[in-house]
C-alpha cells in the first residue's frame, strides 16, 4: 500500500513539472534537463544529452549568426533611410522586414550564453523580454514577407488598382496594424515566461497557470496557425497568380522575376516549414498521442535543430529582399561611395545605373512585369 501511494505521488509531482515546464518554441529555452514521466508506460524519460550538445554547438552558431545578421540589416536599414529615403511602399516593408530581423537577431546573445552555461543568468525581466523579442520578431518576419508578397501580387498582377493603393501612407498604416498584431500575438511568452529556479541553476522556461497542457497547445497552435498556416497560405496564392502572369510575358526580365519569386518561396518553406512541423508534433505530445519516450527524445533533438534552422533566417532575408534586387545594390553602391572606394563592386551597376536614369519612367507605365523588376526591385 505504501509502494502505491508513494507511486501515485511520484506520477503526480512528475505531471506538474510536465504541465509547469513545457517547452516553448525557443531553441535554447528547452534546455530544461528534467526527466518526464509517462504513467501509461511506469518509466522516467530523461534528456541529459541536449545540453551537451547544444552548449558545445549553438553558443557558437548564435555568435555568428549575431554578427551576420546584425551587419546585413542594420545596412538594409541605414541604405533606407539615409540613401533611399523611403519613397515607395516596398520601401516601407523593406525596412520594417530589416527591423523585425534585428529585434530576433537581439535575443541571440542572450541565447548564446544560455547555452553556454545551461542557466539563466540575466534576471527575470530579461527572461520576459528575450522570450517576447523572440515571438516578436518571429511573427512580424512572417507578417513582412507576406504582406510583400501581397505587395508584389498587387504590383504585378493587379498593376492598375496598384497604382491607388501602393502609397507609402498606407505602407506606414498597414505596418503599424502588422506590428501591433505580432505583439499581440507575442504576449503569452511576455506574461508565461519567468526564471525559475532548478536546482543548482536558473532556468528561463513558460510557466503555465493550469494543471494541464491547454496553455501550451494553445501556443502551439498559434505559431502553427498565425505564424505558419495563414502566410503560406497567402504566399502560395500571390506567387501562383504571379508565376501565371509572368508566363504570360514575353521581356528580357522575364526570368530574373521568375527566379527571385522561386528563390523567395523555396528559402521561406526551407527554413520555417521544418521547426512549425515538429511544433506540431510537439502538440501531438502534449495531447498524449505522441507518449513514448524514445519519441520525444527525437523530437527534443528535432526541436533544438529546427529551431537554430528557423534562426539563420533573419540572416539570409537582407540577401533575399534586398541585396538580390539590382536598384538596392545601386543605393548600396551609392552609400559606399560616400566613404571609401569599391570599384569592383560599382563596376557592373555602372551601365545599370546610366540605363535606369534613361528609362526611369517606362518603369512604372510599360508593363507590370517591368514594374516588378524595376520599381519593386
Amino acid at each position: 500500500m505504501d509502494g502505491e501511494l508513494r507511486s501515485l505521488l511520484a506520477r503526480g509531482k512528475q505531471e506538474d513539472l510536465l504541465a509547469d515546464y513545457q517547452l516553448s518554441p525557443t531553441v535554447t529555452f528547452s534546455t530544461l534537463n528534467d526527466n518526464i514521466y509517462y504513467p501509461e508506460l511506469d518509466i522516467d524519460c530523461e534528456f541529459e544529452s541536449i545540453p551537451a550538445f547544444a552548449s558545445s554547438f549553438f553558443p557558437v552558431l548564435y555568435s555568428i549568426l549575431f554578427v551576420i545578421g546584425l551587419i546585413g540589416n542594420a545596412l538594409v536599414v541605414w541604405v533606407l533611410i539615409v540613401f533611399k529615403k523611403i519613397r515607395a511602399m516596398t520601401d516601407v516593408y523593406l525596412l520594417n522586414l530589416a527591423i523585425s530581423d534585428l529585434i530576433f537577431v537581439f535575443s541571440l546573445p542572450f541565447l548564446a550564453q544560455y547555452s553556454l552555461v545551461s542557466s539563466w543568468t540575466f534576471g527575470n525581466a530579461m527572461c520576459k523580454i528575450v522570450s517576447s523579442a523572440y515571438f516578436i520578431g518571429f511573427y512580424s518576419s512572417a507578417f513582412f514577407i507576406t504582406i510583400m508578397s501581397i505587395d508584389r501580387y498587387l504590383a504585378i498582377v493587379r498593376s492598375v488598382y496598384a497604382l491607388q493603393v501602393r502609397t507609402t501612407t498606407r505602407g506606414i498604416i498597414a505596418s503599424l496594424a502588422l506590428w501591433a498584431v505580432a505583439i499581440l500575438a507575442s504576449a503569452p511568452g511576455l506574461v508565461f515566461f519567468q526564471e525559475v529556479d532548478d536546482g543548482n541553476r536558473t532556468i528561463c522556461v513558460p510557466h503555465y497557470p493550469d494543471s494541464g497542457n491547454g496553455w501550451k497547445i494553445f501556443s502551439n497552435c498559434e505559431v502553427n496557425i498565425v505564424g505558419w498556416l495563414f502566410p503560406v497560405s497567402i504566399l502560395i496564392f500571390c506567387y501562383h497568380n504571379i508565376l501565371r502572369n509572368l508566363q504570360r510575358c514575353h521581356t528580357q526580365n522575364k526570368y530574373k522575376a521568375m527566379k527571385l519569386v522561386f528563390v523567395v518561396v523555396i528559402v521561406f518553406f526551407l527554413f520555417w516549414t521544418p521547426i512549425n512541423i515538429v511544433i506540431f508534433l510537439d502538440t501531438l505530445r502534449n495531447m498524449h498521442i505522441i507518449d513514448d519516450c524514445h519519441t520525444s527524445q527525437k523530437l527534443e533533438l528535432a526541436l533544438e535543430l529546427a529551431e537554430t534552422l528557423s534562426l539563420v533566417h533573419c540572416c539570409l532575408n537582407p540577401i533575399i529582399y534586398a541585396f538580390v534586387g539590382e536598384k538596392f545594390k545601386k543605393y548600396l553602391c551609392e552609400a559606399f561611395s560616400k566613404y571609401t572606394h569599391f570599384p569592383l563592386f560599382c563596376k557592373e551597376h555602372s551601365a545599370f545605373n546610366k540605363r535606369s536614369t534613361d528609362r526611369h519612367t517606362s518603369l512604372y507605365t510599360v508593363s507590370s512585369q517591368s514594374s516588378f523588376v524595376g520599381s519593386v526591385f
